[in-house]
């Protein structure tokens, strides 16, 4: 839900990485990219408001990003540039060791965010943050489904179609 994901931002701990795992956390939560998709973003994939994403079969795609999170990779970079001993320069995302973060490594930030915010063993993970992002867009961005089928970056509608739940209250409010 909205309030989960809200919660989920706000468990994040004042840590050295901090500013990092806010912004994975918040790219997850509002984009909807697969682990792969976010765990390749370089710092030149990143131009104004939009991010270019290398997704399945090496597909790229150009979504929109929001304020959110625009301002947490903003946050993030002041961080980043400080780091000393950066090995992969363009890479966005970087360990403490200053090379590209891996998949498993986001992975367990996520488990770790989920368990501090209360919601471990409840089946979540990151790719139920990918599901998250798509029915909020859903349900609560008005978003066309075809839209949706584009920012998710999936070559059919019926693959995006499992991504949203029209709730009770949708379904009333179109037999209105």
């Amino acid at each position: 839900t909205l309030d989960e994901s809200m919660k989920l931002l706000e468990s994040i701990e004042d840590t050295k990485t901090k500013e990092r795992d806010y912004a994975i956390m918040t790219l997850f939560l509002n984009c909807g990219m697969r682990l792969s998709e976010l765990v390749g973003i370089n710092i030149s994939d990143i131009q104004d408001n939009t991010l270019r994403l290398i997704g399945k079969g090496n597909k790229e795609r150009i979504i929109y990003i929001n304020q959110a999170c625009l301002d947490a990779i903003q946050n993030y970079l002041n961080v980043r540039n400080q780091q000393p001993g950066i090995k992969d320069k363009n890479a966005l995302f970087l360990t403490r060791n200053g090379t590209r973060i891996g998949a498993r490594r986001v992975e367990k930030i996520v488990e770790e965010v989920l368990r501090k915010a209360g919601m471990a063993n409840q089946g979540f993970s990151v790719h139920k943050l990918r599901h998250t992002a798509a029915t909020l867009m859903y349900q609560h961005g008005n978003v066309d489904i075809r839209i949706l089928k584009d920012v998710l970056g999936h070559a059919n509608l019926g693959t995006t179609e499992i991504y949203t739940h029209i709730s009770n209250q949708q379904m009333e409010s179109a037999m209105n």
